[in-house]
């Protein structure tokens, strides 16, 4: 299988550099990036991708059993890697893919070296102890509204997760992603986000790691980031001011900064 077609790869910036690899979140793609990418490929070696089932990937590759868990997009990560011959990749993912970067690390060691955590959640119910962000019947609610009418929970809920209404072409930016990709692929990628409960795996990074998140988040509020941080020894939490839950969009010179920033500590 070519995975190189089958994940839209696309490869920028410095040829001798160290490699960063860049993960969307759920109804997304590789565009996400696009406002950070310059400058990051600047100093460091760009790898995009998208998931199978998202922007411009190979759809007949997608499958329900592969991709009803999040091992399957760490598997895509993987593949990526192994295609690429990628050895101690820097791994930057944003929201839910954070989670498939922890499951890649564990599933290929030697091909992730560090990872960056993009507003990410582990676990996004809450439990005894823990503030995922919403209760369970929050997300029945969410997903039962989504399957119900996709193109209209991508109207309603896009604005919402972007944040940002001083600034609504950001909302439609990411209502006009959500609503690009096949419903029936979203019903499943949607249920594997936000049924996914990664606290346990956490404990198993050991790589350098930068948890990034927003002052104000209605997907990842701050008490996540100060879990993934806390449940990470080897990490550091950079709040970023900014508001929203894509901040690669909202406020895409912070992110790069603060990336950058993590980047040449390592050095």
């Amino acid at each position: 299988m070519d995975i190189r077609r089958r994940n839209n790869v696309h490869i920028t910036g410095r040829a001798d550099a160290p490699v960063l690899l860049l993960a969307h979140g759920f109804g997304c793609d590789q565009n996400m990036w696009r406002l950070v990418v310059p400058a990051l490929a600047e100093r460091y070696r760009v790898v995009l991708f998208d998931y199978v089932g998202s922007g411009g990937s190979d759809l007949s590759a997608w499958s329900e059993e592969r991709y009803a868990s999040l091992h399957g997009y760490a598997a895509d990560v993987v593949d990526v890697c192994e295609e690429l011959d990628l050895r101690q990749a820097v791994f930057v993912g944003h929201s839910v893919s954070a989670m498939a970067g922890v499951l890649a690390a564990q599933a290929a060691p030697e091909r992730i070296g560090a990872l960056v955590m993009v507003t990410p959640s582990p676990c996004y119910i809450d439990d005894e102890g823990y503030r995922g962000g919403f209760s369970t019947a929050d997300i029945d609610e969410l997903l039962d509204s989504l399957e119900a009418n996709y193109l209209g929970w991508s109207s309603a809920m896009a604005p919402v997760i972007m944040g940002n209404p001083d600034r609504p072409e950001l909302g439609r930016e990411l209502t006009n992603s959500f609503c690009a990709t096949d419903p029936d692929i979203a019903r499943v990628f949607a249920r594997t986000t936000f049924l996914s409960d990664s606290r346990e795996d956490l404990k198993s990074v050991s790589v350098p790691t930068l948890v990034l998140e927003c002052e104000q988040d209605a997907i990842a509020p701050r008490e996540v980031g100060a879990y993934v941080h806390a449940a990470i020894p080897s990490s550091r939490l950079v709040t970023l001011a900014a508001t929203g839950h894509c901040p690669q969009l909202s406020a895409p010179e912070a992110t790069a900064e603060a990336i950058l920033g993590f980047l040449e500590s390592r050095q």
